[in-house]
């Protein structure tokens, strides 16, 4: 099968809809979200209903978990804590329902996939994993990786092999999975991307060839960046959308 894995939307129709388009050239079977379906964007609404409606399982990120009230934010900075209220307020009740619901992770056993938003270890602590000493700190639960364990939260691409007493960084490309090692990888965000590539990433795993593939499409940026600057959310969170940062 192939699947389709996006991960961090944000709020950002104009990136989802040009991701769900390229998709439809992708021929996938299933697609899955990795989280953060809202948060500093203008359209928190619309892309938790596209998101819902398309994807098989959607896995709580830590925006999500905010405006579900599932998470104390009140140590976030003020402006990312003005966006996710916002957003509270403008969920329908059904989308609202749909945030409280999601999992922290899901295992796709039969194909040894395992999707979280963050890193494995201490899931509802959501922690980031985009360095290999962040990586090493599963090494004490491998047994209970996939043998690919999906992750979104950073907003960067980043490739992870491990094996007991190891870890290796490897470039964030396309790739056929070592049976010797198992592998953890960042799939990037939708809908603001941070590793100055300012078009929106996406992933697929084709569980048959154990191939992955790193995605990228250009989409409405001056769109989706004119809604933010026109609404009462911080402007920076438009600004960064033309660098990629």
């Amino acid at each position: 099968m192939r699947f389709g894995i996006f991960s961090d939307v944000h709020a950002n129709l104009e990136a989802l809809s040009a991701v769900l388009e390229a998709y439809r050239s992708e021929s996938v079977d299933k697609m899955y979200c990795l989280g953060d379906v809202v948060g500093y964007g203008a359209n928190p609404n619309e892309c938790a209903t596209m998101v819902r409606e398309v994807a098989e399982i959607t896995i709580l990120g830590n925006h999500d978990a905010a405006v579900a009230g599932r998470m104390d934010y009140s140590y976030y900075y003020e402006a990312a804590r003005q966006a996710l209220d916002a957003h509270a307020s403008l969920l329908t009740d059904v989308n609202s329902q749909w945030l409280k619901e999601l999992p922290y992770k899901h295992m796709l056993a039969e194909h040894a996939v395992l999707l979280c938003h963050g890193s494995p270890v201490r899931i509802e602590e959501f922690e980031y994993i985009f360095a290999p000493e962040q990586a090493r700190e599963c090494l004490p639960i491998f047994e209970q990786l996939g043998d690919i364990t999906l992750i979104g939260h950073s907003h960067l691409c980043k490739v992870f092999a491990l094996r007991p007493g190891e870890v290796h960084e490897l470039a964030p490309e396309d790739f056929d999975l070592d049976p010797d090692y198992k592998y953890i990888v960042s799939v990037g965000s939708v809908g603001q991307p941070r590793d100055y590539d300012n078009r929106a990433s996406y992933t697929v795993y084709d569980t048959e060839k154990r191939r992955f593939e790193f995605k990228r499409v250009e989409y409405d940026i001056d769109l989706a960046a004119t809604k933010i600057f026109d609404s009462n959310l911080e402007r920076n969170f438009g600004h960064r959308l033309f660098i990629g940062v």
